[in-house]
């Protein structure tokens, strides 16, 4: 595992360095978008939206729409200037029964480890927390973000695990709630009968996802019967890459050149080398020119012309 964050648990007067590292990990298949008729990853560009142009991602800042409309554009700066005092700290504000924790606020489960030199003080802040049954309330920065947490003991690692603020709680607003429901005694006691009938001790490793397991088992049945294509290459962009640019550069030019002549009714290339030699270029400038002006002006000279 990889650490994500480095700080220290402020516990009192004592100070417990440690290391943060994210507890879980979901698992799932990775399946990619691809194009249907020939397999190609299908790709997201960042576009702008007013002038539809591809935007670098140094090009782009965080920006918070007003109820008026108006746009408040945040740069680096002003995000330096936010208060993030327990940036590299994780203070420890009180210790709490832990079922006074309601479940709905727990987020993500990190683990902390502590440094070498700090496995005392780690022990220490461990053994306080088992033997009061509590859990100890934090607040800690990370990703840039002022997160509430608690400190909790499992087995011999202590685990910080991220909490909701209150206000990001929805309310259950249900009408139907509130609704007089008559239960019956002999309907409460046969599903408490149902509830004794499925009791039992929890163990997730009995319980598996069996979505995943037969997905894997599809794709595992199509690579073993060859239903599979190689893995499309992406057209090269043109410049993309220093080898044969070039060259594609020039098949470009010469495709432009012909069309232009084409539509200008001038012989292709090759076949104004092989037969009528090339107009001096004030003769061909002049020839444009004259292409150039309207119907009525031209007719009037080939009249003249031929008087």
């Amino acid at each position: 595992m990889r650490a994500i964050w480095k700080g220290a648990v402020a516990f009192g007067l004592v100070n417990v360095p440690v290391r943060l590292y994210a507890a879980t990990g979901e698992h799932e298949v990775t399946l990619h978008q691809v194009h249907a008729a020939d397999g190609g990853r299908i790709r997201y560009r960042k576009v702008c939206s007013v002038d539809g142009e591809p935007v670098t991602m140094d090009e782009i800042a965080k920006g918070y729409e007003t109820a008026d409309g108006e746009l408040v554009v945040l740069t680096d700066e002003d995000f330096s200037r936010l208060p993030l005092a327990t940036e590299r700290e994780i203070e420890v504000l009180e210790f709490v029964p832990a079922d006074q924790v309601d479940p709905i606020l727990l987020g993500k489960t990190y683990y902390l480890e502590p440094d070498k030199t700090a496995a005392k003080p780690y022990a220490l802040l461990r053994g306080a927390l088992e033997e009061a049954d509590r859990m100890a309330v934090v607040k800690v920065a990370l990703r840039q973000r002022e997160s509430m947490a608690v400190l909790r003991v499992r087995g011999k690692v202590i685990c910080l695990q991220t909490l909701l603020w209150p206000d990001e709680v929805r309310a259950a607003d249900f009408p139907i709630l509130d609704a007089d429901v008559t239960v019956k005694p002999a309907e409460l006691a046969m599903a408490q009968s149902l509830v004794d009938s499925l009791a039992a001790d929890f163990d997730p490793s009995q319980f598996e996802d069996r979505y995943e397991g037969a997905l894997t088992e599809l794709i595992e049945a199509k690579v073993s019967s060859g239903d599979t294509r190689s893995v499309p290459q992406p057209a090269r962009e043109e410049g993309a890459e220093s080898g044969g640019e070039v060259v594609d550069l020039l098949a470009a030019l010469q495709r432009s050149v012909e069309k232009a002549r084409t539509a200008r009714g001038d012989a292709p290339a090759d076949e104004g080398a092989a037969g009528t030699a090339k107009a001096p270029r004030k003769s061909r400038a002049k020839a444009t020119a004259d292409d150039d002006e309207p119907t009525p002006t031209r007719a009037k000279k080939a009249k003249a012309k031929a008087s």
